[in-house]
């Protein structure tokens, strides 16, 4: 493809494929994926409120991209690329979203360009976790009670009717940001005011084990679902547990039926196509309560875990669902596989162990470090923090899991105060 800068037309492209308006998002490896596809033409939607690094617009310098202005009326937007695309003689009609933050805009700016688009009471469904969890009430899924709040002492009712700890969070956030585990009354004390900008919600805490559940849609049926463990529950990550997942070898005897439950939820959020994503527990007593979901790509590498663990090219087959194609994947893998997500905390970075260190323990079969010695690190106080993650297979995600605690055992994080 020649290379086109910006809201300029692109040049002419093969009128035989597929052409799909593709959100971009911090998810590189799908969009890389999807870029390195010979079976589909792509255009990128780019809003401009996401920083991008300059490194990645020289790599997506020949992609035909439309630019849309965030401070401009959504509707005005719409026209202008309806009026771009048709200049341009490609004209996309099929649409994908990975970016949960952008989730409601890219899917109204969808409806408004005529594609395939989640309505705005979906959207809800699936971003917002009170309506959620209200949807979950709907549908008889059982779920942890719950209570909008906008004050902390709203925060001590609700505890007196439901017990202590409870989790604090606002309704609209991901990867644990501003979410909080209140043990006591007293511990209210230590929760920073509540952000009035932001809404915000508590609910019922759950002891036991989490669990992720992503599934493939085609159609409004669901393909094949994946199922994955977290060593330890994703919220206890943000005071040093292990923060990793963990996909099942396809082999090994699970607990629930990861795709009756994928498609009872498909069902009930009216799910067409692409990719499901969602978290639940399971308490010592085998009691089954369904956390949150969401429409698109779930976090770090966990849709890298599935191809590794099930041995297809996973990212390849969830396109396909975007572009109206009902996947028939080959499994070629039977092992378990997960992403470790790497120790990090501030200050500037003195020693961190190698690339070419970490590839050499037992059961890891890819590392990727993202700081080098004397960067200053100041990680936010999110799940995705890390200074890179590791690969990690094994016959059982039991084995895995011990693998990965070797790996911590042995890895060398060195900071010093900035």
């Amino acid at each position: 493809m020649t290379a086109v800068t910006t809201d300029r037309p692109p040049h002419s492209v093969p009128a035989d494929r597929p052409v799909v308006l593709l959100v971009e998002s911090r998810r590189a490896t799908f969009t890389e994926n999807v870029l390195s596809r010979d079976d589909v033409t792509v255009v990128l939607l780019r809003f401009d409120s996401i920083a991008l690094t300059q490194e990645y617009k020289d790599r997506t310098a020949a992609v035909p991209t439309f630019t849309l202005d965030t401070s401009a009326p959504l509707e005005r937007e719409a026209e202008r690329y309806t009026r771009w695309v048709r200049e341009t003689g490609v004209v996309p009609t099929y649409f994908c979203n990975p970016n949960e933050a952008l989730q409601a805009d890219a899917q109204k700016f969808a409806e408004l360009a005529g594609l395939p688009h989640l309505s705005q009471e979906q959207v809800a469904w699936v971003r917002n976790k009170m309506t959620m969890k209200d949807r979950y009430a709907e549908l008889g899924i059982a779920h942890p009670a719950y209570r909008p709040v906008k004050t902390l002492a709203d925060v001590e009712s609700f505890a007196d009717a439901h017990g202590w700890p409870v989790i604090l969070k606002p309704i609209d956030s991901d990867s644990c940001i501003n979410t909080y585990r209140i043990d006591s009354a007293e511990g209210l004390a230590d929760i920073p005011a509540l952000d009035p900008q932001l809404h915000w919600m508590v609910e019922q805490f759950i002891r036991g084990r989490e669990f992720q559940l992503c599934a493939v849609i085609a159609r409004g049926k669901v393909v094949d679902a994946y199922l994955s463990k977290n060593p330890a529950p994703i919220l206890e990550v943000l005071d040093g547990a292990i923060n990793a997942n963990i996909t099942y070898a396809p082999s090994e005897s699970l607990e629930v039926d990861a795709k009756a439950l994928a498609q009872q939820l498909t069902d009930g959020l009216a799910i067409p196509y692409g990719y499901l994503h969602g978290e639940f527990f399971l308490t010592e007593d085998g009691e089954f309560y369904m956390s949150e979901v969401a429409a698109r790509l779930s976090g770090c590498e966990v849709p890298m875990n599935h191809g590794l663990a099930y041995g297809f090219d996973f990212l390849n087959v969830v396109l396909d669902t975007y572009l109206d194609r009902v996947p028939e994947p080959r499994y070629t893998q039977d092992r378990a596989v997960g992403d470790l997500l790497l120790p990090t905390r501030p200050g500037r970075l003195v020693a961190i162990s190698t690339e070419e260190e970490l590839r050499k323990l037992p059961g890891v079969i890819g590392a990727h470090l993202t700081a080098r010695p004397g960067d200053l690190l100041d990680p936010p106080r999110a799940s995705h923090a890390s200074t890179g993650y590791v690969h990690v297979e094994g016959a059982t995600a039991d084995e895995v899991e011990q693998r990965m605690q070797a790996v911590l055992d042995h890895f060398v994080l060195e900071v010093e105060a900035a």
